[in-house]
């Protein structure tokens, strides 16, 4: 996926009601709302008539589609993708599938993880044969409170992936009880990140359910990065 340079920008003219229509059918979930919280952040730049109107071009509407699709595709931050989108409008190529450092952060942000409910519906009978568990394991996960039914009985994605993990560990002797331990301690980072969010989102100003949503999504990557590396050096210290 390529996005245009910012250059070239009076090829056409579209209002904010136009670039809309124009994203909804990839992005039924774009909103007039997001699409000034991404101006806001300086991901595009829209030039204005001289009645104040925002006026976007055929590149603003590329830009913003490289944008949608890198946080719908990819997952990434936005500060990962305003450094892709610099990178270029300076003529580099960018693979926007490449974590990139970021200059103003410490550490790079954890690539592509989801923090969105994921779609789909799958049946217990499909989990089971698509993870190779046995039914008993699974009501055990259940129990323990691992793993969590939608509406009507039916897992999503993520439940596949949590099994697969669950069944892995259980392998090297780690039962669904051992297994509680991540439970708690993944409820009380989500807690963190809640406490930092929710003022936002409960915010009365323009775009403050975007910018929370960004914040979320962000704030949890490090936080995976962040305890990936500290059960990563209590182990290397264990073994020492």
């Amino acid at each position: 996926m390529t996005a245009p340079s910012s250059g070239g920008r009076h090829e056409g003219s579209m209002s904010i009601g136009s670039v809309l229509d124009r994203l909804r059918g990839d992005f039924p979930d774009v909103t007039i709302s997001k699409i000034r919280f991404l101006e806001a952040e300086g991901l595009i730049t829209p030039e204005r008539s001289p009645s104040g109107y925002r006026r976007f071009s055929h590149a603003d509407c590329e830009r913003l589609r490289f944008v949608l699709t890198a946080q719908r595709d990819r997952y990434l931050p936005l500060k990962v993708i305003k450094e892709q989108l610099e990178a270029i409008d300076r003529g580099e190529r960018v693979d926007p599938g490449t974590p990139r450092l970021l200059s103003s952060a410490r550490s790079w942000v954890a690539p592509a993880i989801d923090f969105e409910r994921s779609g789909g519906r799958i049946s217990r009978e499909t989990l089971l044969e698509r993870t190779g568990a046995d039914a008993a394991f699974v009501a055990e996960l259940q129990r323990s409170g691992l793993l969590t039914a939608g509406p009507g009985g039916f897992f999503d994605e993520d439940a596949v992936r949590l099994v697969e993990a669950a069944a892995a560990l259980a392998d090297f002797g780690l039962e669904a009880r051992h297994l509680r331990a991540f439970k708690v301690s993944a409820d009380r980072e989500a807690g963190l990140v809640a406490q930092i969010a929710n003022p936002i989102a409960k915010s009365k100003g323009a775009g403050a359910r975007d910018r929370a949503e960004e914040l979320i999504r962000e704030v949890a990557a490090l936080s995976v990065t962040l305890h990936t590396q500290l059960v990563k050096a209590a182990v290397r210290d264990a073994l020492d």
